[in-house]
């Protein structure tokens, strides 16, 4: 018994080691893109909608006339600062990333939920573009705590339907892919720096474009509501994939027949599969298979949608594409 005890720290010693290099080999491994770069969109070599991806659910819908953006996440903290340190806008890398994409005015910023890779920066984006931030109460108290002045914010609840130019944008009642930090609210004016947990969901959307009789689907979490979009018809769904690659099976068939298959879909564009702790000036990365798996996602991904004749396509950062080409007329 005294040369077991004389033994434990050393065992323990090595499990510790061990579960740590482990750990660690999981955290850094994480699978490439080059595999699917026949799903990539060419850049647009036209004038008229284009949207752009900035990784997560950040994308740039511009017609020429009137832009609008979802989420609009730039800040990007790293790993060690999300679980240890505390978490607010980052003004230069926000006004570096709305230089560098061209945005210069936006109608407004559209926010699915108020988780901070979500929310965080939209008040910021708003005060330097002009824009309205559009979302729940918690996203208000998002904005509020950061100073946006009262008429540049819009609470709009389940069904609403918003205006901007020639975008008509309808908020759906959706639900977050439950994580340790999907639920509860925001409830009073929140001014960072805090801590990332305290950017509580809020409630989510699923949002809904229409730009003249074209239709996009905004889905930035792998979550849903049942039939809560039975009544809804989008062309193309932009769907939120992030961790749907620890679901299970059964939930991912569930997933694409409430997003996908409910609104008729002919093409989907997953987003939100990225590591958003990585900065934007890098290339985007697949979140580490600690997190999730990619590989697992879009083979789901990839066969549903050849068994429903659904195009799967994927957006490159930073680059401007037609989600209609190549899709022909409905």
């Amino acid at each position: 018994m005294k040369g077991y005890f004389s033994q434990a720290p050393v065992v323990f010693g090595t499990v510790a080691l061990s579960l740590a290099a482990w750990l660690a080999y999981k955290a850094g491994n994480r699978p490439g893109l080059s595999r699917y770069a026949d799903l990539m969109f060419a850049p647009a070599d036209h004038s008229g909608l284009r949207v752009t991806f900035f990784g997560v659910s950040t994308l740039l819908f511009d017609d020429g006339e009137t832009a609008i953006l979802t989420d609009g996440f730039f800040t990007r903290p790293d790993g060690r600062t999300i679980l240890m340190g505390k978490v607010a806008p980052d003004r230069e890398r926000i006004a570096e990333s709305l230089e560098r994409a061209g945005i210069r005015s936006l109608a407004a910023v559209i926010v699915t939920h108020s988780h901070y890779d979500h929310a965080m920066d939209s008040p910021e984006v708003a005060i330097r573009t002009g824009a309205l931030v559009v979302g729940s109460e918690s996203t208000a108290n998002v904005a509020r705590g950061w100073g946006l002045a009262a008429d540049r914010i819009r609470i709009v609840c389940d069904g609403d339907t918003v205006k901007f130019g020639r975008f008509q944008i309808t908020f759906v009642r959706s639900s977050h892919s439950p994580t340790f930090m999907t639920r509860g609210e925001i409830r009073e004016p929140l001014v960072p720096p805090v801590r990332a947990s305290r950017y509580k969901e809020g409630g989510s959307f699923s949002v809904l474009i229409r730009h003249d009789e074209r239709t996009m689907l905004v889905q930035s979490s792998a979550g849903y509501v049942e039939g809560a979009l039975r009544d809804c018809r989008a062309d193309i769904v932009f769907l939120g994939v992030g961790a749907l690659g620890k679901r299970d099976e059964g939930f991912r068939q569930a997933y694409w027949c409430e997003l996908v298959t409910a609104v008729g879909a002919r093409r989907v564009i997953p987003i939100h599969w990225d590591d958003f702790t990585l900065p934007l000036a890098q290339p985007l990365k697949p979140l580490p298979r600690l997190f999730d798996h990619f590989g697992e996602t879009m083979a789901f991904v990839i066969e549903r949608g050849r068994r429903d004749g659904v195009d799967v396509k994927l957006a490159p950062a930073w680059v401007k594409i037609d989600p209609f080409a190549g899709l022909g007329s409905s």
